[in-house]
């Protein structure tokens, strides 16, 4: 759906209804991938594609049905057919699920609001109930870049159920099918979510070219995040030392983390547990509007750094929202096991959960998690203009893609400051 987020958002400004052919499935090779959309309103303009040709006008026809007729959604399945050349069907030898419904404006103004984020660049999710009773299919719920819910066409229970999932994928950046229900406390039915999701993969900065580093980098772009690595010694920080790494950057820590761009998503670890690079770096980062800051060191040297930030005017709020020192107690030595230990911990904080076994837990496993305020942060705080950086209009976008090698930056001033 968000890939013709342009055309729709301006369709439902003028309040015109249309139909939306989603693909809910793929088995075997496909051209596009699940979440990817068609839209025909009613004077027959059409706007997308689900498999780069081969299907659309049975699509295009069935699209026709639903807006005409006022059906209830449709499910049709594409596969492959040799037998006749003009044959529906996908000459890839793959198959799609996709998903038909008619899309109302004025009766779903949050769809609109949604899209609009989306069209203007910003970060949204649309959770679509594309499996399940009758009388939900075709539900929608919208979340805007904040994991906010701006509008649902359920009832409490199954949009408390399906936020939490959406809310998830959202912060992950990733369109997904979810599956859910069956649990009387929360949703009695059993339902299939196609999660929409337009967003920048969340920021894991990681402060201090160390090997417990590596490991981090490593468990951080697993989990979906986009890794930067940076320290301000040059011979540590090196695109080889850190293979998962998006990009390494050769700076003192708290000048870039002055003049980078950080959201409420953004997830900063200090692990130099060196006065000279932390006491600076964690006075800003507490400042910033950002979703978890922790830091390495031992029992001695978190009270030490607790004094020195009282004495630099870190508030007292400020200091509670540390979590030193950093990650779960999993008894974690190796550098691995330190990765799997901070991560779980930035999961848990994430969710609002307690990090304790499941078994000592009652009540469902999978539950809403509390939201927290985040003050609309901006990509820079004011905070980090004061110490001298630039607004993250004035910086350089760059995209990182899975499977890319990381990215190597250095700035001169620092390769002949580091203190020795």
């Amino acid at each position: 759906m968000l890939n013709i987020a342009d055309t729709l958002h301006r369709w439902c400004a003028e309040q015109r209804p249309f139909a939306l052919a989603t693909v809910v499935g793929v088995t075997g090779s496909a051209p596009l991938p699940v979440g990817t959309s068609i839209a025909v309103d009613a004077s027959g303009t059409a706007v997308g594609s689900i498999s780069g040709g081969c299907v659309e006008s049975a699509v295009y026809e069935l699209c026709q049905q639903v807006l005409e007729d006022h059906k209830a959604p449709q499910r049709a399945w594409f596969g492959y057919s040799d037998e006749d050349a003009f044959a529906v069907g996908l000459t890839c030898g793959g198959e799609l699920d996709v998903h038909v419904q008619r899309i109302d404006p004025a009766k779903q103004p949050h769809l609109a609001t949604a899209l609009t984020q989306t069209a203007n660049g910003g970060a949204a999710a649309v959770a679509q109930v594309v499996d399940g009773p009758t009388h939900l299919l075709g539900g929608l719920l919208a979340l805007d870049g904040d994991g906010r819910l701006s509008g649902t066409d359920l009832d409490t229970d199954r949009s408390r159920a399906v936020t939490g999932h959406a809310r998830a994928l959202l912060r992950a950046g990733r369109t997904a099918l979810s599956h859910l229900g069956g649990d009387a406390a929360t949703c009695p039915e059993q339902l299939t979510v196609l999660v929409h999701v337009a967003a920048t993969r969340p920021r894991l900065l990681i402060f201090g070219a160390v090997d417990f580093a590596a490991a981090l980098a490593q468990a951080g772009r697993v989990l979906g995040y986009r890794v930067t690595v940076c320290d301000a010694r040059p011979v540590f920080a090196t695109a080889a030392r850190f293979p998962h790494a998006d990009e390494v950057v050769v700076d003192w820590p708290h000048r870039y983390l002055a003049q980078t761009a950080v959201d409420a998503r953004t997830a900063i670890c200090v692990l130099t547990h060196d006065a000279k690079f932390d006491i600076p770096l964690l006075r800003l980062a507490l400042a910033l509007p950002v979703g978890y800051v922790g830091a390495m060191g031992s029992r001695r040297t978190h009270n030490e750094r607790l004094r020195l930030l009282d004495e630099a005017g870190v508030t007292a709020g400020q200091l509670a929202a540390l979590h030193s020192p950093i990650g779960l107690d999993l008894g974690a030595r190796t550098p691995e096991e330190t990765a799997v230990s901070i991560t779980a911990e930035i999961i848990a904080h994430t969710n609002g959960a307690s990090g304790l076994p499941l078994s000592q837990r009652t009540g469902p496993i999978h539950r809403t998690a509390p939201r927290q305020d985040p003050n609309q942060p901006t990509r820079q705080d004011a905070a980090s203009r004061a110490a001298g950086g630039r607004s993250a209009s004035q910086l350089p976008v760059l995209p990182s893609r899975a499977g890319d090698t990381a990215r190597v930056t250095v700035t001169t001033a620092a390769i002949g400051h580091v203190v020795r």
